[in-house]
């Protein structure tokens, strides 16, 4: 029953990987998106999405963090993904999920939905260039605009070799509006020999329980809610090992603040502050969701640019 970090393009980046990771209970997370195209990217690029790649590609408090891949040209990706292998990842995502609009507009990721053997292909060449003994994993979505042809997909993903599939439980036209359908991965999970990872919506423990238990999935891969919830995870755990325990105190979360802000903090310059502020706010605004404090400390701080301004706020 395992609790996986989601990857989030231009969120969850190796700083917030790196405090979620501390305070949660993660079995492992994604990097954000390495995208390939017809080119070959030097090992810097690698090293600058997943920086992990440099300490044995874990965070610091041990989490293994995976390497994920997006684009559609199987031979640079399957040789990418071999670089990424000997640059240290634990193993290779590929990302079939992204409903970004200038994601798809490039034909990589959920965009691919649409062709369902360019992702057998994909997938085909990806496994037969990575050693056996490094899993290669998959994220979709339940379709493009409908979830139809979802499970025969989902068995094609397994068949062309991958070791595990995350479904994100929503076609790629509903984006991230509510509700995920978890009760649609009872098929797919019903019907693979690989792990099937529910992801979509889980926001709170109660989320976690019906999504389980709907889903037929023992396994959960949360995103956005772990951002909302810091402790979410251990809350999960808790639950897993017949503890019940409350959602977190704010004042248990607003510690993480300074830590995420120091973690993004390599050299102090102003033109960086301005940046690391915005990364900040960003979070406040996401931990807003959950926590009516941070939704009162943003809607003080979001014009605010300095560093000074900003904990001026969150420390009274």
């Amino acid at each position: 029953m395992r609790i996986l970090l989601a990857p989030m393009e231009g969120v969850l980046d190796p700083p917030l990987r790196e405090v979620l990771t501390r305070v949660g209970q993660f079995d492992f997370c994604v990097s954000e998106f390495i995208r390939i195209t017809d080119q070959h990217l030097p090992a810097k690029v690698f090293y600058r999405l997943c920086p992990e790649l440099h300490h044995n590609s874990q965070t610091r408090s041990g989490t293994d963090v995976k390497v994920q891949l997006l684009g559609n040209n199987p031979e640079t990706l399957a040789r990418s993904a071999l670089k990424a292998i000997k640059l240290g990842s634990p193993g290779i995502d590929l990302n079939f999920g992204c409903p970004a609009k200038t994601v798809n507009k490039h034909k990589g990721g959920a965009v691919l939905l649409k062709e369902p053997n360019s992702i057998v292909e994909i997938i085909s060449k990806v496994r037969q260039e990575v050693p056996r003994d490094f899993p290669v994993t998959a994220k979709m979505r339940l379709g493009w605009d409908c979830h139809k042809g979802s499970v025969d997909l989902a068995k094609q993903i397994e068949d062309a070799g991958a070791n595990e599939l995350v479904v994100h439980a929503r076609t790629k036209v509903q984006g991230y509006k509510p509700p995920a359908h978890w009760h649609l991965l009872k098929e797919i999970s019903d019907s693979l020999s690989i792990p099937v990872v529910a992801n979509g919506d889980i926001w709170t423990l109660d989320d976690y329980k019906e999504c389980i238990n709907v889903s037929g999935c023992q396994d959960v891969m949360i995103g956005r809610g772990a951002i909302a919830s810091p402790f979410l995870s251990r809350q999960i755990r808790d639950y897993q090992r017949g503890i019940s325990t409350d959602k977190a105190p704010w004042q248990e979360i607003k510690p993480l603040l300074t830590e995420f802000y120091d973690a993004c903090e390599p050299n102090g310059t102003p033109r960086h502050d301005v940046q690391i502020t915005g990364r900040l706010k960003q979070w406040l605004h996401m931990l807003g969701w959950q926590y009516p404090e941070a939704k009162a400390i943003f809607d003080q701080v979001k014009r605010f640019k300095t560093r000074q301004e900003v904990f001026g706020v969150i420390d009274r």
